[in-house]
């Protein structure tokens, strides 16, 4: 636990996600969770710790290399005292991590599951792991003998190197580095005996095949520990003229393989002449976050670990429900003309977005389709849906986010095809992201037109629709999708800043619009009238934000807040946030819905957005934030967001200490996420 780090009115943004990370341990730690489902939350948290490095932990040090305390930005603490602190969390989290990955190692021995390792491996597997790694490892190992005279290669951001020493009979020494491929499983499954699975990591392997590597250097002995390095993941532009944008993105992905090293992790049984030999020619010193870990690193590989058909060790599946009333079977168009529909994944099915594109791409009716694009699938329908509508003649206007991060390169790929395949493709607004989830299609009915869309929490995305829970309105209100054609109208006449009557646009209008939504209920309860807020988030870092929501506290306004992550607000504290409670749930689905509720004097205004209350969502981005208008839509929100408040099995309870109590009371057992399935199974049976 963090303490005494924060001042008493915000809570870091770095620590606080930090905590969250933690939660995700907590999951891994959980025996409740089933077994495989623990190490792939092992593999959540070890990714998200690389990305924090790769992009918060870099710009805090920027912040501190510049001479800068940063402490205004940075909630009351210094940079450097930041990356001090940031270090010795890290390094108790990756402990406890090891000691989490132990025990589960001892499970998974329990249900006949044997990860094994290089001394391990009786005669059958030697077969086995030679011929393995003679076909499959060997021909793709990228392998660096380090030398006075070769300058060593700049090794690649998160990617897993086995430092190697050779010690030869007159004590001489000769290192290396193995590059371990992103290629290759991680985990390679041994063959069966009997009941009995073995899996071997490629790591182990190599340290069993280092003869085969090295057979060459006549030494006495021979170690490999692993090693990996974080760099800074902010991309550089460049300002050459000449080039597109499409080539400027391109180019700054291939160039942060070159940023700042920001993280080192080390084998901490690694000899120490290893460890300064590495140091020292990669440039790493005592100013950079250098963390001690255990025999294995990039331990996000963990969320691929085989299933080995062993259901049992996994959650059970479920198969997405269909929404009440609308059909996958008849014309999307004619039951969104009649009312609007909500979608709510992965408790329902994502089909229903492909259908609606794939339905646009073929109606002779339909002339022109405007959407957005963050972050797609690895293979993705709604690409082959676009492009297909836009060989059928239709116009097809696609706003792109090329800087979606560490996505940028699959955008890069699909835009390329995309432009090649006669579809407009807009690049958003000059130092703003798209992040806005919205389509609209124009259609021909009776020689006039008609607007049919959909309005989204989330990217377009199926692989992540299967994971992540996130809310989609189909919609024909035809005063909302003029609003959305009017933020279309903005990404190509960047100058004119429009009005919108309905939805809630950024960046020019959010915090205004929020602001007096807060203070209608700060109004109405100094009035003597019902006035509360329910809010579901990602994340709240916006000191500007919060130090609203405190305001409507003191007035006596009731404040329920659902944030799956960063969390700057102190709830709880007399004078200044009593009336503000804060959960977060983290569980089987990873939670991105957004939803604001505002009592209104009991009648509530709804809305779903695509923006968290983040300055950068808020003031740099372009959102849309899009109220609900069906009274059975309202009723359903309210619903599910009163499901999850009530969640005593996965909730904790946020505050200002990082305790990250679970919300455990005498009442029946609430498991949001399961009981919200149940929710909609009902419906449909009613």
């Amino acid at each position: 636990m963090v303490k005494d780090i924060n001042s008493n009115t915000y809570i870091n943004r770095e620590l606080s996600w930090l905590q969250f990370n933690e939660r995700v341990l907590q999951e891994a730690e959980d025996e409740t969770v089933p077994l495989i489902e623990r190490l792939r939350f092992l593999g959540i948290f070890s990714n998200n710790l690389d990305e924090f490095f790769k992009v918060r932990y870099a710009t805090v040090k920027r912040i501190d290399e510049a001479g800068k305390t940063g402490k205004s930005e940075l909630g009351g603490i210094s940079a450097g005292e930041l990356l001090e602190i940031i270090t010795q969390i890290v390094i108790k989290q990756q402990s406890d991590s090891l000691e989490i990955l132990a025990t589960i190692h001892k499970r998974l021995e329990d249900q006949n599951i044997h990860i094994v390792n290089e001394t391990q491996i009786d005669d059958s597997q030697h077969r086995f792991i030679k011929k393995y790694f003679l076909q499959h490892v060997s021909p793709a190992l990228v392998i660096i003998i380090l030398s006075d005279l070769v300058k060593l290669p700049t090794l690649k951001d998160s990617a897993a190197y086995l430092a190697v020493k050779m010690v030869f009979s007159n004590k001489k020494k000769q290192f290396a580095l193995i590059e371990i491929p992103k290629t290759l499983d991680r985990f390679v499954v041994l063959p069966k005996k009997g009941r009995d699975n073995y899996i071997i990591m490629i790591d182990d392997l190599l340290r069993y095949c280092l003869n085969d590597i090295f057979n060459i250097f006549k030494y006495e002995s021979v170690s490999a520990h692993m090693i990996k390095i974080t760099r800074d993941g902010e991309l550089d532009f460049e300002s050459d003229l000449s080039k597109s944008f499409i080539e400027k993105i391109s180019d700054s992905v291939k160039h942060r393989q070159l940023g700042e090293p920001v993280r080192f992790v080390y084998d901490k049984t690694i000899d120490e002449e290893t460890l300064k030999l590495l140091m020292n020619i990669m440039g790493i010193d005592s100013k950079d976050s250098i963390i001690p870990g255990g025999r294995y690193h990039n331990r996000r590989d963990y969320m691929d670990f085989p299933s080995l058909g062993r259901t049992d060790l996994l959650y059970e599946k479920i198969t997405p429900l269909p929404i009440k009333g609308l059909s996958l079977e008849t014309s999307i168009f004619n039951n969104i003309a009649k009312k609007d529909y909500l979608l709510h994944t992965p408790y329902q099915t994502f089909t229903y977005v492909v259908k609606f594109l794939r339905e646009a791409a073929l109606d002779p009716k339909v002339k022109n389709i405007k959407i957005t694009i963050y972050r797609l699938a690895q293979i993705s329908h709604v690409a082959s849906s676009l492009i297909n509508a836009a060989k059928n003649g239709k116009k097809v206007t696609v706003a792109i986010e090329l800087q979606a991060r560490f996505d940028e390169q699959a955008n890069i790929d699909y835009a390329e095809q995309m432009q090649t395949d006669g579809i407009n493709l807009l690049f958003g607004v000059k130092g703003l992201k798209v992040h806005s989830k919205m389509c609209v299609i124009e259609r021909e009915e009776n020689n006039k037109i008609k607007r049919y869309g959909f309005l989204s929490t989330g990217n377009f995305n199926e692989s992540t629709a299967k994971l992540y829970t996130d809310y989609t309105l189909f919609t024909s209100d035809q005063r909302i999708l003029k609003d959305v054609v009017k933020v279309f109208d903005f990404f190509e006449i960047n100058y004119k800043i429009f009005r919108y009557k309905h939805i809630i646009v950024s960046p020019h209008y959010t915090k205004t619009k929020l602001f007096k939504l807060i203070d209608a209920e700060i109004e109405n309860v100094k009035n003597g009238k019902p006035a509360y807020m329910k809010l579901k988030l990602n994340s709240l870092s916006s000191y500007m934000m919060v130090d609203k929501l405190y305001e409507a506290s003191r007035a006596g306004v009731k404040i329920q807040m659902i944030v799956r992550g960063i969390c700057c607000l102190v709830p709880g504290i007399k004078g200044m946030s009593e009336n503000i409670e804060v959960i977060s749930i983290i569980d089987k689905f990873l939670e991105h819905t957004r939803l604001l509720v505002f009592c209104n004097n009991d009648d509530p205004k709804i809305f779903i957005s695509s923006a968290d209350w983040m300055s950068r969502n808020i003031e740099n981005r372009v959102e849309v934030t899009c109220p609900i208008y069906d009274q059975d839509i309202k009723n359903e929100l309210l619903d599910v967001f009163e499901i999850a408040w009530n969640d005593n099995v996965k909730a904790r309870l946020l505050c200002g200490t990082h305790e990250n109590k679970y919300r455990h009371n005498h009442l029946p057992k609430v498991r949001s996420q399961f009981e919200i399935y149940n929710y909609y199974v009902n419906k449909l049976q009613d």
